[in-house]
């Protein structure tokens, strides 16, 4: 296999990806029908000290979490012990809104597609808080350092409870009806496995998904590793002089109340006998996880996330991922960037794990798939055809669009093409597929953005990353 073209191919797109973005380190794992194909480390996990990626490097992997969430409440229903039907409040007695009484009709299942209708809220920064305010960094961002004054910790189950009701706003539709992704949503679910397990939710995982699957070296707390030495450092960027910097930031972030959010680390390893649970229908090994019911429950594409692209219970489904179904997720925070796909009519299962936020893992990912294939590296599963924004309608899709998230995303207009801007200054050329709807590439991969309209058809929303954001209300002028 090492000889094959497809690898000469592949990692001269990674070497090209990653020194663009400059990525300090990767774990690459791509695996068929079980068996490793391929497996490199690329860069170090330590630069200063020049050591090395392995296979066995642990990572943070992010919103992958999510997937083990979701199999926990799997098993919990096996196990008769709930139905991902029951509506939330039979587990969380305590969950309220300014909404008021719409939270009656929230399901598990609600909370496990992002179907709420709940907008992105700044939960997440709050149960961050402590961390962050260990980022050396922090004294030299003031502007960030205010922001988090303002907001009160969240480091309990209850407060974020009592944080979240405190909160003013809309929902975007009746639960059920509306796709934004949703952090909140995933905390929920962890309070829900603690409360029907009578476990934390870290050693419900432990006990009944890592370490059944072999996966010894995947945590939540890192010193349960014992001093392993195979852990990466992590590194953050930021731009000086029109140039991206990247530079060792190595505090890993923690929320306590949000754990099933997003916190688990793992290696390329272990993760790649994770993803054959799903290849297989439940099995890693010979050890049943999941039944094969439960794993058809989890990759069903319940509600479009983006065009062609749908949202299970912790994964996102592609029915058409040239020809064949992609199951995947990917997962972003500080020191993290991780991609895992699925293509269980091929055999193939796949992870690429980085120690850099905004990396092209996701890239790296669909390349190796690619090349596999005898695709070209960069091809894309779309069909998108040229749109042509009648000039009537070039003003209104321009504006601002706000989170309490923290997303900020403005978008204008220049002789005729659209540009998407960030929170990080970065634009993005936004190229017109449809009516309401734009392609936009970044970090080697392409994303949509959908603008949403109200019964007067006036733009109010877009969705974009998977989150529908609001657009600014302009100050009226007297």
């Amino acid at each position: 296999m090492a000889n094959e073209k497809w690898i000469s191919t592949f990692e001269e797109y990674v070497n090209k990806m990653m020194d663009e973005g400059k990525v300090p380190g990767a774990a690459i794992g791509l695996a068929k029908d079980g068996q490793l194909v391929y497996g490199k480390g690329v860069g170090y996990r330590n630069v200063a000290e020049r050591l090395e990626v392995t296979l066995d490097t642990v990572f943070g992997i992010g919103s992958i979490t999510k997937s083990f969430t979701c199999m926990a409440i799997m098993q919990l229903q096996e196990a008769g012990k709930l139905s991902v039907h029951d509506p939330v409040l039979t587990y969380l007695p305590e969950f309220r809104l300014k909404v008021g009484e719409v939270v009656e009709q929230m399901t598990i299942h609600h909370l496990m597609t992002h179907t709420t209708g709940m907008p992105p809220l700044s939960t997440l920064y709050a149960a961050l808080k402590r961390s962050i305010e260990l980022d050396p960094e922090l004294e030299h961002d003031p502007q960030q350092k205010n922001e988090l004054a303002q907001i009160p910790p969240v480091d309990t189950y209850a407060e974020m409870f009592d944080y979240i009701a405190e909160l003013d706003f809309d929902l975007f539709g009746s639960p059920g009806t509306q796709f934004s992704y949703s952090n909140d949503c995933y905390a929920f679910l962890g309070v829900i496995i603690e409360r029907v397990s009578g476990k934390s939710y870290e050693t419900y995982l432990k006990e009944h998904i890592l370490e059944p699957a072999g996966m010894n070296h995947s945590v939540f707390f890192l010193d349960e590793l014992k001093g392993s030495a195979d852990i990466t450092s992590i590194y953050a960027a930021k731009e000086k002089d029109g140039e991206k910097e990247v530079f060792l930031s190595d505090n890993w972030w923690d929320a306590p109340a949000m754990r099933a959010a997003g916190f688990l680390k793992s290696t390329v390893q272990d993760m790649l006998k994770y993803a054959d649970i799903y290849r297989t229908g439940g099995l890693a090994g010979s050890v049943r996880i999941l039944t094969e019911e439960s794993v058809k429950q989890m990759v069903t594409p319940y509600i479009q996330s983006e065009p062609g692209r749908y949202y299970g219970y912790g994964l996102m489904i592609t029915p058409d991922y040239h020809g064949t179904v992609l199951i995947e997720h990917g997962g972003s925070i500080k020191g993290t960037q991780a991609q895992m796909y699925v293509i269980p009519e091929q055999g193939v299962t796949g992870i690429v794990l980085t120690n850099l936020a905004d990396s092209p893992a996701t890239a790296l990912m669909k390349g190796a798939s690619n090349a596999f294939a005898n695709r070209p590296v960069d091809a894309s599963h779309l069909h998108v055809i040229d749109y042509e924004v009648p000039a009537d309608r070039v003003e209104e899709y321009t504006g601002e669009y706000l989170s309490n998230e923290g997303m900020k995303l403005t978008i204008i207009s220049e002789d005729g093409k659209f540009t998407l801007v960030n929170e990080d200054q970065q634009s993005l050329p936004m190229q017109p597929i449809g009516e309401d709807l734009f392609l936009v590439k970044r970090r080697g991969s392409e994303a949509c953005v959908r603008y949403i309209r109200d019964s007067n058809r006036e733009i109010i929303r877009i969705s974009f990353g998977f989150r529908q954001i609001p657009k600014a209300v302009k100050p009226q002028t007297v």
